[in-house]
């Protein structure tokens, strides 16, 4: 029995940028699937960005930010 190996598998998410796929942990998501994914880590960022919209000024400041 001939065993190949893939270390895509070791990551947990992996997109193959020659075939436009992406694999989570081995599986791979499809095109509603992969939406859902996107969709949910866009409303997230949107919320951590609404959550600290006060402190805009300093998101890019470069060294240590005193609070």
């Amino acid at each position: 029995m001939a065993t190949t190996t893939h270390p895509q598998l070791h990551k947990p998410i992996h997109y193959d940028s020659v075939r436009h796929r992406l694999w989570i942990f081995g599986q791979r998501c499809h095109h509603g699937a992969t939406g859902a994914v996107l969709t949910f880590a866009g409303a997230v960022g949107v919320a951590l960005m609404a959550h600290d919209w006060k402190d805009r000024s300093v998101w890019f400041s470069r060294g240590w930010q005193d609070e």
